[in-house]
């Protein structure tokens, strides 16, 4: 009887730590999406920046 009791606690409480990991790791995740998604916003206004200044600075090439 103890030892079946053992087992079912043990049981539980694994099933409790897996969701607790699992629930981490994808927080994780999700920050790390939202860093990344404001990384890429920024490289793109940084492109568009620097596509604006080429195009002036060559007005000859853009034929304008």
């Amino acid at each position: 009887m103890l030892v079946l009791v053992t087992t079912v606690i043990l049981y539980v409480f694994g099933f409790v730590f897996l969701y607790g990991v699992i629930r981490l790791g994808v927080r994780h995740g999700m920050e790390d999406v939202e860093a990344q998604r404001a990384q890429v916003a920024r490289a793109e206004q940084l492109a568009s920046l620097q596509d604006r200044t080429f195009a002036r600075e060559n007005a000859f090439l853009t034929g304008s």
